[in-house]
């Protein structure tokens, strides 16, 4: 658990006994015997208490997000809350959900990603995405073969593009979570799922994607090899990707 300094970073020099107490022993001491409870359980009941309390400011907004984090999705939250509202009262059920909102806005892609995770909005190659694309690193920084995980929302795909080598390189894909689509240029496209794995030849034109419906997540890495360098180009078309379509 992550070392609690709220108490003296804000009341450090006005009230020391109280911000040591707040870190060391409540924080420190209180929530970190997961032996006779777990995190999640911890937040459940902290929350809980203090929608009962009619405790609906900064305070709760805070654990709200510590419950996100100890594992209490957004549909065990609303859930609480709910059974909640009939204890605590509607007014307050109706002020903690709005903090709820806040804190959970963007939990529908938190269970995306597959066993890998989301990791972050890919901003630096969103200029050749059609959607919207995640990037979560596998190896360490530094390692001698980068591996990423690469999440699609439902439609998004990149732009056509190569990675060139002068000897050795090109691609692997090893697909991990959902339905997507991997194409060569001149041939047909190829519906992909959890478990395939694409080998991109050096210096090819491709490209690869969600399907129109679903999420898609791969990994991918390029070959060891010498010249290495991604050309970009155009994005497939919107009447294109919209005549795919997965036969059986």
């Amino acid at each position: 658990m992550i070392k609690q300094t709220a108490g003296r970073d804000q009341l450090g020099a006005f009230a020391p006994e109280f911000a040591h107490l707040n870190d060391d022993i409540l924080f420190g001491e209180v929530w970190s015997r997961e032996g006779a409870l777990t995190l999640r359980d911890r937040s459940l009941i902290t929350v809980s208490t203090l929608v009962g309390r009619g405790v609906v400011d900064a305070s709760l907004k805070y654990h709200l997000a510590t419950a996100r984090k100890n594992g209490v999705s957004k549909e065990a939250m609303a859930e609480l809350l709910t059974h909640a509202a009939f204890y605590a009262g509607w007014p307050m059920a109706w002020a903690a959900f709005n903090l709820a909102k806040e804190v959970y806005a963007d939990a529908e892609n938190e269970n995306h990603g597959g066993f890998f995770g989301l990791g972050e909005p890919n901003t630096g190659y969103a200029k050749y995405f059609t959607g919207h694309s995640w990037l979560k690193r596998v190896t360490p920084e530094g390692a001698a073969l980068p591996i990423f995980n690469v999440t699609f929302e439902p439609g998004c795909r990149n732009a056509w593009h190569r990675h060139n080598a002068k000897s050795g390189g090109g691609q692997r894909l090893i697909c991990v979570d959902g339905f997507g689509w991997y194409q060569t240029q001149g041939e047909a496209p190829r519906a992909l799922k959890a478990g395939d794995v694409v080998d991109i030849p050096a210096n090819t034109w491709h490209w690869h994607g969600a399907t129109k419906d679903g999420w898609f997540s791969h990994l991918a890495f390029e070959l060891p090899g010498e010249g290495l360098s991604t050309d970009w180009a155009d994005a497939l078309s919107d009447e294109d990707y919209a005549q795919l379509k997965v036969t059986q």
